[in-house]
């Protein structure tokens, strides 16, 4: 039985959404917080898919634009080895560490592994718990990589070495910050490590809105899972995803949400098939920071996944989120 009864999926579609508004304007700084890591790269071999290029790039432009003060822009500390087994299991945290991966671990992975990549592993981890501290004494904080949900306690997945938002909630309980969350999962591919690592766990609600017919193959519930079909479009998403959000934080009653937003449901995306315009993410982007907004739920922000045949898509869509995060912010 779901440790959240009487809980429905909500694919009962009401009409249009509003149109979304264009792109936030910023007429001041924001002292909202952000935090990156993509200067810490890793070898990859040429032509690889994983979109490495996209963390600078979005760096760049969040720096050029000077919507955040270049003193709430930070390198994160990383993550600490405690933090860490407090989700995934020493001797999976030894292969990491050791590099003992065996061929099949690391093709499950989908990246070469190198002791460049283990930092770089750390590090994004750091981010988002550095988000997450942000947060609850902000209200929006912003990590500018993060959003590995395919990471299992004892294994990694789909580009992903640890769970961060698992480790970040477990982290911020231990520190006696939170009691519980809310994992607001928007990425097009179901959070299956997420799901899996907070099962039986009443204290953290799991959300997820993904493609049905993506990877991966297997989707382990999470306490509310809004699977969509291929070429859903921003209409029907948007509305699916409104319903969905409400019950969630109605239901998870959360001192904290971490927002997993996702470049990849974008029409243009390799792996995408959800068909959105950049339009119906930043609305997306919208529902979601508005709602947590709307009930006085901090919120943590991680990019998570994309990638789209131009990488400058992918960068511009998570700077999307993130102007619009220093939009709510500042509300």
């Amino acid at each position: 039985m779901s440790k959240w009864p009487g809980l429905a999926a909500p694919y009962v579609l009401a009409d249009m959404v509003s149109p979304p508004a264009n792109s936030p304007g910023r007429g001041t700084i924001s002292p909202m917080k952000a935090f990156y890591t993509d200067t810490f790269t890793f070898p990859l071999p040429e032509n690889h898919r994983f979109p490495q290029r996209k963390y600078s790039l979005l760096r760049q432009r969040v720096e050029q634009s000077g919507i955040i003060a270049p003193q709430d822009l930070h390198i994160p500390d990383p993550a600490r080895d405690e933090e860490l087994l407090r989700v995934h299991t020493p001797e999976y945290l030894h292969k990491i560490k050791e590099g003992l991966l065996t061929d099949k671990e690391i093709r499950r992975i989908g990246l070469p592994w190198s002791p460049e990549l283990v930092e770089r592993s750390y590090r994004s981890v750091g981010g988002t718990l550095a988000a997450c501290r942000a947060a609850l004494e902000d209200g929006i904080a912003v990590s500018l990589s993060g959003g590995t949900h395919h990471a299992y306690p004892d294994r990694g997945g789909g580009y992903c070495i640890f769970n961060d938002a698992a480790v970040a909630v477990r982290a911020m309980q231990a520190e006696g910050r939170i009691e519980c969350a809310v994992i607001l999962d928007c990425d097009v591919h179901q959070g299956d490590g997420t799901a899996c690592i907070f099962a039986q766990d009443p204290t953290v609600f799991t959300f997820s809105i993904h493609g049905e017919k993506n990877y991966p193959f297997y989707k382990p519930p999470s306490d509310l899972d809004v699977a969509l079909p291929d070429g859903t479009g921003d209409e029907a998403y948007c509305e699916a995803l409104r319903i969905g959000v409400e019950q969630v934080l109605e239901k998870a009653n959360a001192d904290l949400a971490i927002y997993l937003a996702g470049a990849d449901p974008y029409f243009d995306d390799h792996f995408g098939r959800l068909s959105l315009t950049k339009q119906g993410l930043l609305e997306r982007d919208r529902i979601v920071l508005e709602a947590c907004k709307g009930r006085g739920t901090p919120v943590a922000v991680v990019m998570s996944g994309g990638y789209a045949r131009k990488i400058e898509d992918v960068a511009e869509i998570h700077f999307n989120t993130v102007m619009l995060a220093v939009e709510i912010h500042d509300l």
